[in-house]
């Protein structure tokens, strides 16, 4: 009778060992096969996304315009509309004009007063939080249109804000033009604050109701338990939000050029507006399509810095 021959290490099953090539295979093809219902849906985002970043891509390296012989043969030119752009003095204006928006509207003003009504309906009664919600969400789900014309109004030399003033005998500036920068900047605060209230509302009910009162018990005051407690704990939330608000914030046109169309002269002139201009009011498509290129880099140049800020949260 012989000994029962012994597996070499090498040989014997487990961690470690590499899966079978039919495995592999088999495991690939289910893989696949989960896959097909996601076709359909890879293709549209594929044609009504991809398609019109690659289109407008190509478009800024080409002389397309809106009359003429261009309009319908247009020309590859290279980097021409760059190096024009690079050299519009109105173009730094207009980046550092929309940069200052984006802080201020955006990262600052929609996300500071979002989290503190968020924390205001938290703390309220009903009575409260009804008519915060109610007045907040209603400027949200205006039409933009409507949103930006009642912002007009209000900001207008004769507008609403004026005669309040005047009421308390204060005599207030025409502020679409004396400070056009700052109406379009608190008119996009009083626009977009109740998505971050809503997304902080919602991030503050994940934090635990225990946590919040052992701190308390512990002598923690209320802006201790605030920085060292809430905020770490809903920190996810909080770029997610500055992400979708700054995207959001990059992309408005119609709050700004209802109010001010760009003026007076170029001193609210951000990238949205200044690519319309320059895109269908002087016919340049092609260099109008550069400066929406240029938005586009800087949109993902603020994502990037967002993902980052999430990665260490995610793993």
């Amino acid at each position: 009778m012989s000994a029962p021959t012994l597996a070499r290490p090498d040989e014997r099953p487990g961690r470690g060992t590499s899966p079978r090539p039919g495995r592999a295979r088999a495991a690939t093809h289910r893989s696949l096969v989960r896959s097909i219902p996601l076709l359909p849906a890879v293709v549209l985002l594929a044609i009504f996304l991809l398609g019109p970043v690659i289109s407008s891509f190509y478009g800024s390296f080409t002389n397309a315009s809106l009359s003429g012989a261009s309009a319908q043969d247009s020309a590859f030119v290279g980097f021409d509309n760059y190096a024009a752009l690079f050299a519009d003095p109105d173009f730094p204006k207009s980046v550092m004009l929309t940069l200052v928006f984006l802080v201020a509207s955006a990262i600052v003003g929609q996300n500071v007063l979002g989290l503190g009504l968020a924390l205001l309906m938290r703390s309220s009664n009903r009575l409260v939080r009804s008519l915060v919600g109610t007045f907040v969400v209603t400027a949200w789900v205006l039409p933009e249109i409507v949103a930006s014309f009642a912002a007009y109004a209000f900001f207008n030399d004769t507008g609403t804000l004026n005669n309040l003033l005047a009421a308390v005998g204060i005599d207030g500036p025409n502020w679409l033009y004396a400070l056009p920068m700052l109406s379009v900047i608190l008119a996009n605060i009083w626009r977009g604050t109740a998505f971050s209230m809503l997304v902080y509302s919602a991030a503050l009910q994940d934090v635990p109701q225990e946590i919040t009162e052992s701190a308390e018990v512990d002598g923690a005051r209320g802006w201790q338990r605030l920085v060292f407690i809430t905020i770490p704990m809903i920190r996810r939330s909080i770029s997610t939000n500055l992400m979708l608000t700054t995207l959001q914030t990059l992309s408005v046109f119609t709050l700004i050029f209802v109010m001010t169309g760009g003026g007076p002269g170029t001193d609210s002139s951000t990238l949205p507006v200044l690519a319309y201009q320059e895109a269908f009011q002087f016919g340049q498509l092609g260099f109008g399509t550069a400066i929406a290129t240029i938005m586009l880099l800087v949109g993902a140049a603020f994502s990037v810095a967002y993902i980052r800020a999430l990665k260490p949260e995610v793993d």
